[in-house]
C-alpha cells in the first residue's frame, strides 16, 4: 500500500528507496566489481564494459526477481543469474567473470550502502534548511513574550525566541551526529563467501581497494557481514532525530489548541479541515510527525535486537533489516520534510500570548517577588508569604499584585514600583537572550541575523 506515502514520507528519499533504485545499487556494486577486477587484471579487460552494460535494473523483470527471492532467500542469488544470463547472450567470456569472488551479502549490504548514502545526504539537506528556518524564527521572535509551562502549567515569562533556540539546538547536535555517522558507517562491505576473499587468492586487497575507489566508498578494516553495529548506528541516530522532531511537533500542536491558540501551522484550501466540523484547521504536519516519533522507536528496536548474528553469517537477524532499515530512513525523513514545510510558514500570534502570560492574574511572578522579599526577609518565610498570597489570590479571584500591595509585611519591603517593575514580563527573562545568541552563534545557517547582531 502507498496510498498514504504522501502523508507519511518525504518525496525526494522516496525515490531512493524504489524496487528499482534498490535494484540498481546491486548492480552498481556488480559493475564497480568487474571493473575493480579489470584493473587489477583479475578478470579479462573485456569482460567489464560487458558486464557493466547488463548492470541497468530496467533489464530486469521485477516481478521474476521478487518471486525468485521467496525461493533462495535473498534478492542477490536471483539477480546475479538473471545478470550472468544477460552478459552471456552478448559475450560469453564475460559471463563467467560476473559476482567474480563476491557472495550474495556484498552485493546486498553494499547497495543498501549507497542507497543510504543518497537517502542521509537529502536528510542532512533537509536538516540544514530546517536549521536555517528555526535561526531566523528564534531570531525575529527574541523579544515576543510568552508563558513557559512546566508539567502541562504556567511557569514563569520565556520568549517564543527562547523556546525555539531550544529546538534549534536540538537540531545541531543531530546534524552532528548524522554527519558523524555517515562517516563511519557508509563503507564498502567485500568479503566474499566468509569475510576472507579466499576466491581472490593473495590478491583481495587489491581488489577491495579498486573497488572501494570505483564505488568511493571507505574501505574498512574487516568486511563485517555479521557484524552489524554501523546500520544499528544510523537507525539510533535517526531514531533520536525523530524524538526531537516528535517534541517539537508536539510542542506546536500544544500551542495550537483551541484554548491556548498561540501558533497554528500554515493554512491552505482543504489543510487540516474536518469531514464533518467547518470550522476546525487540524494541525496535519505535527500529526505526521508525532506518527514518525511513535513508530520509529520500534523500528530501531528491531535493528537493535538484529545485531545478535551468528558466527559469519546472520541467519534471520540480516533479514530482518532489509525492510526495517529503509522504513526507519523514510518514516524520519517524511517527518523531517513535513515538519521543515510547517515550520516555514509558521502561524504566531502575540497577542493571545500576551493574554495567556495574563491569565493566571499575576501568578507566574510569584517567584520573581520570592526572590525579592529574600533580601530583607528568609528564603523560607517569603516563599511561605508569597504561597498564602497566591492561594488567596486563586481563592477571591484577584490579582497577585492588588493582594500583594495589601500585604503588611510586603508593603515595609517593596515599594508600589518595585512591585510594578517585578510584574513586568520582560525584567524576568534572566539571561534568555544571551543563552539564544549562543545558540543562534553556532548556526551556520544563521549567518545574516548573525551579522545583523553584532552591527
Amino acid at each position: 500500500m502507498n496510498l498514504l506515502d504522501p502523508l507519511f514520507r518525504c518525496p525526494a528519499v522516496e525515490k531512493v528507496f524504489t524496487n528499482r533504485a534498490t535494484l540498481q545499487g546491486m548492480l552498481d556494486f556488480e559493475a564497480a566489481l568487474a571493473r575493480a577486477e579489470s584493473r587489477a587484471g583479475f578478470i579479462p579487460a573485456s569482460a567489464a564494459p560487458a558486464i557493466e552494460s547488463k548492470c541497468r535494473a530496467e533489464l530486469y523483470d521485477m516481478t521474476v526477481l521478487a518471486r525468485a527471492a521467496a525461493n533462495a532467500g535473498n534478492l542477490a542469488i536471483p539477480l546475479v543469474k538473471q545478470l550472468t544470463v544477460l552478459v552471456a547472450q552478448k559475450d560469453k567470456l564475460a559471463a563467467r567473470y560476473v559476482h567474480w569472488g563476491a557472495t550474495s551479502q556484498d552485493a546486498i549490504d553494499t547497495g543498501r550502502v549507497l542507497q543510504l548514502r543518497q537517502a542521509l545526504a537529502l536528510v542532512s539537506a533537509e536538516f540544514d534548511h530546517l536549521a536555517a528556518i528555526l535561526g531566523k524564527l528564534a531570531h525575529q521572535n527574541r523579544s515576543s513574550l510568552i508563558a513557559a509551562r512546566t508539567w502541562m502549567q504556567q511557569a514563569l515569562p520565556t520568549t517564543f525566541g527562547f523556546i525555539v533556540a531550544g529546538w534549534l539546538d536540538a537540531i545541531h547536535r543531530h546534524r552532528t551526529r548524522l554527519g558523524e555517522a555517515q562517516e563511519r558507517c557508509l563503507v564498502l562491505q567485500f568479503g566474499g563467501a566468509v569475510g576472507t576473499l579466499a576466491a581472490l587468492g593473495t590478491r583481495g586487497l587489491e581488489v577491495a581497494a579498486n573497488l572501494a575507489k570505483e564505488l568511493k566508498l571507505p574501505l574498512p578494516d574487516v568486511p563485517w557481514h555479521s557484524h552489524r553495529d554501523r546500520f544499528a548506528e544510523i537507525a539510533t541516530t535517526l531514531g533520536l532525530c525523530a524524538g526531537t522532531l516528535g517534541k517539537i511537533a508536539r510542542d506546536i500542536s500544544l500551542h495550537s489548541q483551541t484554548e491556548i491558540a498561540e501558533l497554528s501551522e500554515p493554512s491552505a484550501d482543504g489543510r487540516g479541515s474536518s469531514s464533518t466540523m467547518p470550522h476546525k484547521r487540524n494541525p496535519v504536519a505535527s500529526a505526521v510527525v508525532l506518527s514518525a516519533a511513535a513508530r520509529v522507536p520500534g523500528l530501531v528496536a528491531t535493528l537493535l535486537a538484529a545485531l545478535v548474528q551468528e558466527e559469519e553469517r546472520g541467519l534471520g537477524g540480516w533479514h530482518a533489516e532489509w525492510e526495517t532499515l529503509p522504513d526507519v530512513v523514510r518514516l524520519t525523513a517524511g517527518a523531517l520534510h513535513h515538519l521543515t514545510i510547517a515550520v516555514s510558514d509558521l502561524r504566531l500570534d502575540p497577542e493571545r500570548m500576551r493574554q495567556n502570560l495574563e491569565a493566571t492574574r499575576g501568578l507566574v511572578f510569584a517567584e520573581a517577588v520570592t526572590m525579592a522579599l529574600t533580601e530583607k526577609m528568609p528564603r523560607a518565610e517569603a516563599h511561605e508569604l508569597i504561597s498564602n498570597a497566591c492561594s488567596r489570590a486563586q481563592t477571591e479571584r484577584r490579582d497577585l499584585r492588588s493582594v500583594l500591595a495589601q500585604d503588611g509585611v510586603v508593603k515595609t519591603i517593596l515599594s508600589a514600583a518595585e512591585l510594578d517593575r517585578l510584574f513586568a514580563p520582560a525584567n524576568y527573562l534572566g539571561v534568555a537572550d544571551q543563552l539564544l545568541d549562543r545558540v543562534l552563534a553556532a548556526n551556520p545557517f544563521d549567518l545574516e541575523q548573525n551579522k545583523s547582531r553584532k552591527k
